[in-house]
């Protein structure tokens, strides 16, 4: 029996791509063998694309549509429980048909076109043009999430918060990044989580600037920022949030760069709203913190001034944030038509899209002391009279902050799924 918010979810991706002929398959993609020759394989991931279309997981799985029979089109095949499984893993009957019948489904629609997304799948000659737009067309059908996905996120946000609830309790002088990481993984599972959707990034002191650090056993020195990034999967969805702390008693310095990038974030979420260009929302950030900046003495100048020269580059060098869902970066990219920004500042942008009703959206500003951008000699010759290189060279061992939020986007206003997170500095 195929569940009502999956028969929903298919008539939605079916509409999408009408009026076209093309057949759709989308493959789940097969477990990879670890390096070493054992038996074992590094941990299973079907494509997003697959578990949107099949409403889960099944390695060598494969969805496939034939649009000329509208609802009934769609078929799920999947591979036999062998012997082995049964015996090694446990493994117990998939739903679906049998896989060896996809052959004789695509046969019987020989001499047509093909669109394949996920993994490639065996004898599939996909047609590039056809694949494109059904990839657009997933993306665009992904982004808003029904109240099914909703309540997934929903229980990923709540073991989320139940892992950085045990942090105030840990953050001290001494801890390491990895015993950080540990508590907190092990707090998201208690709560109900599967796994972490993604590396956790726990940085101390200076590593707090290095944007996707990797926890060491580092332990923090009094005083250090202690910037923690992770959260917790459900069943593919997950949540993803940020908080900086300090390790002691922050400094006036660390107090006014939290606040600053407090600002910015909560003014950003404010306009999250249906309708709302990202990449204005972003540039708008961008004045935000770079006003932080000058109000803090780091920089001189008019805020809008010193964006549109990129100066805010050298403390803010990422996007503002991205779509996360079925996945931490779930649908994001350009809207249909779009083709990406050339300037330099916005390279790292995760999406260039019009917000809409049921996006979930992460809010993400950051200021760093990144060493290898303010030690860079052509960055300081070009922004010599824009920056304090005397303050910022006191602070280059500083570290940074960020603060992010995953935000629904509604039409009576935005909706702070992660507000349970509190935003404290220590």
């Amino acid at each position: 029996m195929i569940p009502a918010y999956l028969t929903a979810r298919r008539a939605r991706l079916g509409a999408a791509l009408a009026p076209g002929d093309e057949l759709l398959v989308i493959g789940a993609g097969d477990p990879v063998p670890l390096p070493e020759g054992s038996d074992q394989t590094y941990p299973f991931r079907a494509h997003a694309e697959y578990v949107f279309a099949a409403g889960g997981e099944c390695a060598g799985g494969i969805v496939a549509y034939d649009p000329r029979e509208g609802a009934g089109g769609w078929r799920s095949f999947v591979p036999p429980v062998t012997e082995a499984e049964r015996v090694w893993c446990g493994a117990r009957p998939r739903e679906g048909e049998d896989v060896a019948g996809f052959p004789a489904w695509l046969g019987a629609r020989s001499g047509r076109k093909t669109a394949v997304l996920g993994a490639s799948v065996a004898g599939v000659n996909a047609d590039a043009a056809a694949t494109e737009a059904a990839r657009l067309a997933c993306a665009e059908v992904r982004r808003p999430k029904d109240a099914y996905e909703l309540d997934l996120l929903g229980r990923a946000v709540a073991a989320t918060t139940a892992g950085f609830a045990r942090l105030p309790d840990l953050i001290r002088p001494g801890v390491s990044e990895r015993a950080l990481q540990i508590e907190l993984e092990a707090a998201f599972q208690h709560a109900g989580a599967n796994r972490t959707g993604y590396g956790t990034i726990v940085g101390t002191g200076p590593n707090a600037a290095v944007l996707h650090f990797e926890p060491s056993n580092r332990a923090a020195a009094p005083g250090d920022f202690v910037l923690i990034d992770a959260g917790a999967e459900v069943e593919r969805y997950v949540a993803d949030v940020t908080r900086t702390y300090v390790a002691g008693t922050p400094s006036g310095f660390q107090r006014d760069l939290h606040a600053a990038v407090l600002d910015a974030q909560e003014k950003a979420i404010a306009r999250c709203v249906p309708g709302a260009e990202w990449k204005q929302i972003h540039l708008a950030a961008a004045v935000d913190l770079t006003a932080g900046l000058v109000a803090m003495g780091v920089l001189r100048g008019r805020p809008e001034s010193l964006v549109e020269q990129e100066v805010h580059a050298l403390f803010f060098p990422h996007g503002l944030g991205h779509l996360v869902g079925l996945g931490v970066r779930d649908a994001s990219g350009l809207a249909r038509g779009r083709t990406r920004d050339p300037r330099p500042s916005l390279r790292a942008l995760r999406m260039d899209l019009p917000l809409a009703e049921g996006f979930v959206v992460t809010v993400e500003p950051g200021l760093y002391f990144i060493p290898a951008l303010l030690q860079d000699p052509t960055r300081r010759e070009r922004h010599q009279d824009s920056v304090n290189w005397s303050l910022v060279d006191a602070n280059l061992a500083i570290g940074g902050v960020r603060i992010e939020d995953d935000v629904l986007v509604r039409p009576g206003g935005p909706e702070v799924l992660t507000a349970g997170i509190p935003k404290v500095l220590a």
